[in-house]
Order: structure tokens, then C-alpha cells, then sequence
């Protein structure tokens, strides 16, 4: 989650201009893209603090959640936002194009878990047993190279 001057430092524009954009496009930010402080909480912020850190804004901050984040960047008009939106939708088209060339293995993967549903207490059982083995070969191992005591022949 990112704070609204944070992201404002980010694309390069004032505080206030990319709030007014965001209020301007508000259909586009539901509730789980961003929020507002309330006045409670944002008090309460202010108070943990002592000073703001953010400047002395007496408005509470917006907070954006990464598809905020992601939104903000088709509203906001600025070179460095552009840059941001174009490097979005390359991450995203980049993202299908795996996808699809991979869906064989995603199938494959899916075939896999789907036949080991309901095996979980097996593979448990399994994985005690490998473990129980594997301290006995230690507990041997460390039995063979112990320095042994007792009466010793010449």
C-alpha cells in the first residue's frame, strides 16, 4: 500500500493535483484500490508522530493498493505516469503470452494436485517415516566413529 505523496514523488506531480485527478476519475478507484483516512485515524497518525513526516498536511492521505497504484497511472498526465502505464501493460501482456504458452504445464500441474488431494496424511506418514530413517543412519553413523572405551589388547 502506498500513500498518496508518495506516489505523487513517484510520478513526478504535486500532491493535490494527482488527488484532484483522482477524485475527477473516482469511478475508476473502488474501494479496493484505495481509501481515505478518516479524520480519526488520520489524527491518530498525526499524534504517533509527533510532526507530520509528510510535510505538515493538515488533509488526510489517500492510500492505494497496488491496482490503485496500477489505475493512477491511466489518470495521471504526466511523462513519468506514461512511462509507468506502458510498463504495465507490457508486464501484463508479458504475463498472458506465458500463460498461454505454458498452459500445458499449468494443466499438467493442476492433473498433479488434483490426484494427490486427499493423500495428505499419506505423504505425512511417508515423509515421518523418511525422517525416522534418516536419524537412525546418524545416530549409527555417530556409534561407528565414537572413540571406544575399555580394555585394549596390546
Amino acid at each position: 500500500m502506498r500513500l498518496d505523496y508518495e506516489l505523487a514523488d513517484l510520478y513526478r506531480v504535486e500532491t493535490k493535483y494527482l488527488k484532484r485527478q483522482v477524485r475527477r476519475n473516482i469511478d475508476r478507484f473502488p474501494e479496493d484500490f484505495m481509501f481515505e483516512f478518516t479524520k480519526s485515524e488520520f489524527d491518530d497518525l498525526r499524534s504517533q508522530f509527533g510532526t507530520s513526516s509528510w510535510g505538515g498536511t493538515i488533509y488526510a492521505p489517500i492510500v492505494f493498493t497496488e491496482n490503485g497504484v496500477s489505475m493512477l497511472s491511466s489518470v495521471l498526465n504526466s511523462k513519468k505516469s506514461i512511462q509507468v502505464n506502458i510498463q504495465i501493460m507490457r508486464v501484463f501482456t508479458k504475463m498472458r503470452e506465458l500463460l498461454l504458452n505454458h498452459k500445458d504445464l499449468i494443466l499438467k500441474v493442476q492433473k498433479i494436485e488434483s490426484s494427490l488431494e486427499g493423500q495428505g496424511h499419506e505423504i505425512q506418514v511417508l515423509f515421518e517415516y523418511i525422517k525416522r530413517l534418516m536419524e537412525e543412519k546418524e545416530s549409527k553413523q555417530s556409534q561407528a566413529t565414537r572413540k571406544k572405551i575399555g580394555f585394549k589388547k596390546g
